[in-house]
């Protein structure tokens, strides 16, 4: 359905997600708040022309309420949009008590207060639906040039020309992108969850056709034994050869079906690798989507225990700041084989010689047709493991 995100872009696509979202502590708030507050910038022009002494003492102080009313109703319309906001009626009141302040404190007091028409249109792209802010922000951009061109001073209104207007569609944007970001993330779980009872619906299937059959077997046989006892012995004897053979047949089957459910995937482990990496600390290099063309699925089995016993190594043992995982098909004068590389830049453990996990996949790979070689390399310990992609016979030993 769609595309997995890499490790870096989901720590990023976490982090935008979390700035859209209310804080659930008091790091996550003061970090929003950091977030914030440098937009406060453009309040340094109205904060000197008010103590700059240029207009009436009742002017000034009509000023300081303006624009504490207009300080405050932001940051209140700003912080609710990241969490629960404020209901459609209010918010919309909200924004044009914020876009009034603006026209009338940049009408009444002059062009140093231009900038606040920023912050409304800030306000129009984090707040309103998408087809309000398309007209609310040039609208707003249109208020700020016509406050510039009253009082004769167009430079300025033309140098925040271009930030009013684009800061609110980029506002816009980045609510649209974390919106989609909400929305995969619970698309990616409703498939995790559906995959997950298809596979479930699969077993129970599987599970029926291989038993429905062996063990209506068994409870007819069982039934004519039991006829067949008193007077004939023999005849029950040979029912009950009869169930022993299909019971076996049928362990046989259910033990075939369970292996095969059970038999680790590569994809499956790169992923798993990543996590367990990451959670550890380990700086991970780790192949995306693995090429499996021409690898036989118990030949990928044997490099998924190869690559799950590494990185258990890498996470336990080795105390590695680094790991990197390749993938590669090579062409060897054997045929053609698939190659696992797992290397840190660990001590490799504290074991002088192969533990019970290396020899065991020793001998794993060498019953698939592959081969392990392990040891220490000059920054650090290197495991890698073959497999042949070819249809030639494993060797067994």
């Amino acid at each position: 359905m769609t595309d997995e995100l890499r490790p870096d872009d989901e720590a990023r696509a976490e982090r935008l997600m979390r700035i859209g979202q209310s804080p659930r502590n008091a790091r996550e708030a003061v970090r929003k708040l950091v977030w914030v507050l440098p937009w406060l910038v453009f309040l340094g022009s109205p904060v000197d022309d008010l103590v700059s002494g240029h207009h009436t003492t009742s002017t000034t102080v009509a000023g300081w309420v303006g624009l504490v009313a207009f300080v405050g109703t932001y940051l209140a319309v700003v912080f609710r949009s990241m969490g629960r906001p404020f209901s459609g009626r209010l918010l919309a009141a909200l924004v044009a008590v914020l876009w009034v302040l603006a026209v009338v404190l940049a009408f009444g007091l002059g062009s140093s207060w231009l900038g606040l028409f920023v912050y409304v249109s800030v306000t129009c792209g984090v707040t309103l639906p998408l087809r309000a802010a398309y007209w609310t922000i040039p609208l707003t951009t249109a208020a700020m040039m016509l406050a510039g061109w009253r009082d004769h001073d167009l430079n300025d209104a033309w140098g925040l020309f271009l930030v009013v207007l684009l800061v609110g569609y980029s506002m816009s944007g980045v609510r649209q992108l974390v919106r989609t970001t909400v929305e995969l993330r619970k698309a990616r779980a409703t498939v995790a969850q559906l995959a997950a009872n298809e596979e479930r619906l699969r077993l129970a299937r599987d599970l029926h056709d291989l038993l429905g059959h062996s063990l209506s077997l068994i409870t007819l046989k069982s039934e004519l034994a039991g006829r067949m006892l008193p007077g004939h012995p023999d005849k029950a004897a040979q029912q009950v050869a009869d169930i022993e053979q299909v019971s076996r047949q049928a362990l046989v089957d259910v033990r075939e079906a369970v292996t095969g459910y059970r038999r680790p995937r590569l994809a499956a482990e790169l992923a798993g690798s990543q996590v367990a990496l990451a959670a550890a600390g380990v700086t991970a290099q780790v192949p995306a989507e693995p090429d499996l063309t021409g690898v036989p699925e118990d030949r990928e089995s044997a490099l998924a225990w190869a690559l799950r016993e590494a990185i258990t190594n890498v996470v336990r043992h080795s105390g590695a700041q680094r790991c990197v995982v390749e993938l590669v098909h090579r062409q060897t004068l054997d045929g053609p084989v698939l190659e696992l590389s797992v290397e840190d830049n660990g001590s490799g453990g504290s074991g002088t010689g192969p533990g019970n996990g290396l020899t065991g996949l020793t001998e794993r790979l060498e019953k698939a047709g592959g081969t392990l070689e392990a040891g220490r390399v000059r920054h650090g310990f290197r495991l890698v493991a073959r497999v042949p992609t070819s249809s030639r016979s494993p060797r067994w030993t």
